[in-house]
């Protein structure tokens, strides 16, 4: 693609997770990713950042968005909290899905309401306080409907108030649910039997944070990337067009 072909400046967007060829969510990266250029003229700069590697200062401070993606247990959990924090404090646009989308909980309980002790289940399995806990029926392939918010983010970015979407995960939220919606998280997609299914922060807070349990990575196959994708795709170029004019 030229220059004079792309109407939008290239932005550089953080992956982190442990990369596997056995997790599909990681292989379908590469095939999103030609697919925002090809389809959507929106060029993604895409760096890989393993867990470990996370938990360094800064580590993902100069990117214009992080995308935390499936693949737990995560080999440092520390470090996958670290790039939420610094993705949250600091405005940068930020995706959590599956694994992302408990860990994004695990975060906010910790840093933002003082529940510093709450814990995941399969990190922590022994934990006297779980904040993610097993599912009761695994949603390991399951497909279901997600109901949105009305005025959410993920209601327009969805763009309807409904969606069907794919699951691979045995784990979700559990306890103190209402505590994080007293200190700003929005749980704004829940599914059939009305279970949390989607996480963010509201616009005036942040310029794009969303999570979801579900899988957006899995949608069709690959080569139309789900709205979700799309969407933190514009808000990385829109960082990136910001910074280059400071």
């Amino acid at each position: 693609m030229t220059a004079m072909a792309q109407p939008f400046p290239r932005a550089r967007v953080a992956l982190v997770a442990d990369r596997s060829p056995n997790v599909v969510a990681h292989t379908r990266v590469p095939l999103l990713l030609d697919a925002l250029a090809s389809r959507e003229r929106l060029v993604l700069d895409a760096y890989w950042i393993p867990s470990e590697d996370a938990s360094a200062p800064d580590a993902v401070r100069g990117f214009d968005a992080v995308w935390v993606l499936p693949g737990s247990p995560y080999r440092s959990e520390a470090g996958v909290l670290a790039a939420i924090r610094t993705a949250r404090e600091h405005g940068i646009p930020f995706l959590g899905t599956c694994g992302g989308f408990q860990h994004t909980l695990l975060e906010f309980a910790r840093n933002v309401c003082g529940l510093t002790e709450v814990a995941h289940a399969e990190n922590d399995p022994g934990a006297d306080d779980l904040l993610i806990t097993p599912l009761a029926c695994s949603l390991v392939g399951h497909e279901g409907t997600v109901t949105l918010t009305a005025g959410s983010l993920a209601e327009s970015v969805l763009g309807a108030d409904r969606t069907v979407e794919r699951y691979h995960c045995r784990y979700g939220p559990s306890a103190h649910l209402d505590t994080l919606r007293a200190h700003g998280l929005r749980f704004t997609g829940e599914d059939e039997e009305g279970q949390v299914r989607v996480a963010e922060l509201a616009t005036d807070r942040h310029p794009f944070f969303l999570a979801t349990l579900f899988q957006p990575e899995l949608h069709g196959d690959g080569s139309r990337p789900h709205p979700i994708v799309q969407a933190l795709a514009r808000a990385a170029v829109a960082h990136a067009a910001r910074a280059s004019r400071v």
